[in-house]
Order: C-alpha cells, then structure tokens, then sequence
C-alpha cells in the first residue's frame, strides 16, 4: 500500500513547475537512454472529499471536456454600514458559522467600521464592527454595551483600539485545535501600531478580547496594511497566518505557521506556477470545511488602469476625481476577486479570469475596494424555495464611496467552484492512479435532461476491471450534491479499496463538481 501523501508529497502532481522540471532532468541523468518510465506516483485519498478544483487527480482531459470555474449567483444586501460609528469603509469583513451555538444556527461577523470622506480625512476612529444572525441572511447589529462613541455605548463596537493605541484589521476565527485552552476557543490577530505589528487576541465568547504576549506583537516588519488572517490549520496541525506585503514594489502575500499562536516561523512568499503578476490585496485564505486538506482564498486583485477613456466613463467620475486628489489610486484604481487553492498551503493554483467581477455599472460598484471577499464561505439554506442549503460568499459594495457601504451576498453551490464539464458531444477525465477506502462512491454531478455520466474503474494501466466496466455502470442523469455511482449487479466496490485504480468519467451535457469514497453507512455525508 502506498504511503498517504500530504500537501507537501502532493506538489510535484499538483503544480507543475520547477521542481518537476528539477526532477526530471534528474532522473534523464540518472536512468539509461532506454529504461522504462516509473510508474505513475499512486494517491491515496482515503475517505477525504475530492474537489476538481484544480489538477490533482487530472491525469487527461479527452475530447471536448475541460475544467471550467463557476461564478456565484448575485443575491441580496445583506448587511449596510450606515450607522454614525461605520460608514463608506465598512470592510475586510470576517464571518464563521459558530459550532458552539449550532443548536441557535449563530453566524458571526467582523468587520470595519469607519468612514473616509472625499478629503481623505478620517471622520472617526476606525472601530471593529460585530453582527450575527441565525440564518447567514439576515443580520442584526447587537447593542454590545463595550466602546463609547458620541457619548454612547449603544452600539456594536466589539474594539476600539489595540494596545491603547489605534487599531487596523481585526480577524477573528473559532479555534476547532482539540487542544485548544479553555477560555481561549476564539482567537484572531489585529494590527496595531504602537508598536507597530500583528497582535494576537484570544476570547471565551467572541465579544470580550485580550491580548496574549505580554501586549507586545507577535509578527513584526511587515505593512499589514489589508486583512491579514489567521487559522488552525488541521492537516499541519499548526497555526496559519497569511499577510500582506509588498514583492519588487507589488502587492502580494506571504505565509508562516505557528504551534502556539505567539511564536511564528520566518514568512514565506506564496507561489503562484502559471498565473500572470497581479498585485494581490486581500488573501482570504482558510481549509473548505467539507474538504479541509484543501485551502481555498478569494484574493482581491488590484488593478490601476490609469485615467484613461474607459476609465472615466465608470460611475461617479465627479467623486473619483475628488478622491483622487488624495490618492490618484483612489480614483483609478479598480479590484475583482479571484480563486486560488493549494494543498500545501505555500503553492497555489490561481485562477486567472475573475471569481467575482463588479458586475453592470452603479453607483455602488467598479470602485477600489469593490469586490472584497468576506472571509471566508459558510453554508447556509437556500432562500428560494425548497432548494438545497447553499455556500453563501459576501463581498463588499459601496466602498470609499458615498456616505455608507454594503456587503452584498452570493450564493454557490455547495462544492461547486469548479467542475469538469463536457458538452452533448461528450468528453472523458481519467484520473491518476488513486486509492481509497470504503465501499461506496458519491459524486456531486448536475446534468441536463438529455445528458448524462457513466463511471469506469481501471486498473493503473488503463484497462477496465471486471464488473466496474463503462457499459456495467448505471447511466447517471439529474443534479445532486451526494449520489451513489452504482454499477449492474452491485458489485463489491470495497473489494478494490486499497488497490491501485483509476477513474474515468464520460460526460454528455454534465458537471461534475466532487467525488468521495466512503463507507456504505456515510454515503458521502
């Protein structure tokens, strides 16, 4: 049986680049003109959730099947920074689904709370604004009672400054670490500036913060000027940070882990093989929570165009050209959101077209500081109809804009970043060599009513296993987020766990999103 492999093992088959092409030259000095090929490195997926979200498991693509990436569905306003306290710079917003009050269905939000007039003036101290709600759709601000302002303590002001001095981002995370010290299950980090740095906070409840470290910073030398987070990341057993930096003049992110929350290894830059230089704003990085050997982030991309024609045919030119008195970015400057994903969480692969663009012109929107990503997803029901519970991403509107800003909702399928797609005509994905354990294989698939999948098992060579043919599986039409791949005759799928196979996939007209083996009992769930 071959050896599980971890994100690290996982890189040279995940991300092409240049420690293939290192090993590669190695093995042409090493083995003579005509020896054979090594076979291919066998996968060991266990029982996890599989997402073609990016090359991993792709051995070939036939015909007409590609790999396409899929755009949340615009919803509704969820929240609005209207209140005395927030206003235009409402963002770099935080939102979890809190385990520890599953029974109530509590959603936390964090988030900015400050206002930038068109002088570039401060109004007011930036605060660290709180929310929640029992659904993920609709949200309340409580009256926490914590922070003064304007001579009242009716508000939801969670923090005001951080080591006596004023506070910048703020990103708090429920903290899942099984050894986790009570009184400590909430942690995020801020940035500081006196001294200037990332200062780490731990909580009982979510709402009552301090400091660790004696009050001094953990991570030290570094801008910090955007949504740095932190997380517990269950594959390393560690902490993760990832922050922002600047990289020959250009903004992008670094990474560095931590077995306490205090004490942080040196800061590596992220690797991006195959995606074009971009400046990077926010990172939003964190392990889907069906899937968490996978970590997805919604970059912001920052792009200035310059003043161009196009440029001032966007909305409110009038305001962009006062805001640019300030900062020229401030009037030029545009962002979108984008989708990476990584397996070791230092190498990403960066899809290059946007995840969420800014969408038809309005007042609200192609702006700089359009388009952030709340971090991260969480699940929520569907607010139409009878509809499966759905992933629910926000992202902000309005930003440096008028007297308030938005978050904006949008809903994607559950699992359904991306998927391999193929048109009527068909197309075929074969997998590397993989093994699994279980008895059972459910896909995330949709179909249209005249197109279909059928699934083959293969041993490594290619070569149908007997009783697992294309013409024994069951032909699979419809849409659904767990279904059991069945074959005729029912034969003994968990007679193969532990062995060598491959999959292949023929599609007609059909998505497939995800695939998982489990036992008969989980059924994918």
């Amino acid at each position: 049986m071959a050896p599980t492999m971890n994100r690290s093992s996982q890189l040279a088959s995940c991300h092409p680049g240049k420690l293939q092409l290192t090993m590669a030259a190695l093995l042409l000095l090493v083995l003579p003109a005509n020896a054979e090929e090594p076979p291919a490195a066998v996968i060991d997926i266990g029982s996890r959730r599989e997402l073609l979200i990016d090359d991993f498991l792709v051995d070939s693509l036939t015909a007409s099947a590609v790999q396409r990436l899929h755009h949340p569905v615009r919803k509704e306003i969820a929240i609005v920074h209207d209140a005395s306290w927030e206003g235009n710079g409402g963002g770099y917003h935080a939102i979890f689904h809190d385990p520890g009050f599953r029974e109530t269905g509590l959603y936390r939000m964090y988030y900015h709370a400050w206002h930038i007039p068109s002088d570039g003036n401060q109004a007011h101290p930036l605060y660290i604004g709180y929310a929640e709600s029992r659904d993920g759709i609709h949200w309340v601000k409580p009256n926490l009672g914590l922070v003064e302002h304007d001579g009242s303590t009716a508000n939801n002001i969670v923090l005001a400054t951080i080591n006596g001095d004023r506070c910048h981002d703020f990103s708090p995370f429920r903290d899942p670490n099984p050894e986790v010290v009570p009184g400590e299950e909430y942690k995020a980090v801020g940035y500081g500036f006196k001294p200037k740095g990332l200062y780490a906070f731990k909580s009982p409840d979510g709402i009552h913060w301090s400091l660790y470290n004696q009050s001094r910073p953990v991570i030290t030398g570094h801008p910090f000027d955007t949504q740095n987070i932190t997380f517990w990341d269950p594959q390393i057993k560690k902490y993760r940070a990832y922050i922002r930096d600047f990289r020959d003049g250009r903004r992008d992110i670094k990474t560095a882990t931590s077995d306490d929350f205090v004490h942080w290894t040196e800061r590596q830059w992220l690797e991006y093989p195959n995606a074009p230089d971009e400046q990077l704003y926010t990172n939003q990085v964190k392990p889907y929570y069906r899937a968490d050997h996978i970590l997805i982030g919604f970059p912001t991309r920052y792009v200035d165009r310059g003043w161009t024609d196009a440029t001032r045919a966007l909305p409110s030119l009038e305001l962009r050209q006062q805001r640019s008195k300030t900062s020229s970015r401030y009037g030029s400057a545009v962002t979108d959101s984008l989708l990476m994903t990584s397996r070791d969480g230092l190498n990403f692969h960066r899809w290059n077209e946007a995840f969420i663009r800014p969408g038809l012109r309005t007042r609200h929107n192609w702006a700089y500081g359009d388009n952030y990503v709340a971090w991260h997803v969480v699940e929520t029901d569907s607010a139409d109809d009878d509809s499966p519970r759905e992933l629910s991403l926000y992202a902000t509107e309005s930003y440096f804009t008028g007297t308030m800003s938005r978050l904006r909702r949008y809903a994607l399928r559950i699992d359904g970043f991306a998927s391999i797609f193929a048109p009527l005509d068909g197309g075929e994905l074969i997998t590397r060599p993989l093994q699994f354990s279980g008895d059972t294989l459910s896909i995330n698939f949709s179909t249209s009513t005249a197109g279909s999948i059928r699934v083959e098992i293969q041993d490594p060579g290619g070569k149908p296993l007997e009783g697992f043919s294309l013409a024994d599986c069951k032909e699979i039409f419809g849409d659904a987020i767990h279904y059991q791949v069945r074959w005729k005759d029912d034969p003994a799928l968990g007679e193969l766990a532990g062995r060598p196979v491959r999959l292949r996939f023929v599609l007609r007209d059909a998505d497939l999103y995800a695939l998982q083996f489990t036992p008969a009992a989980g059924n994918g769930e």
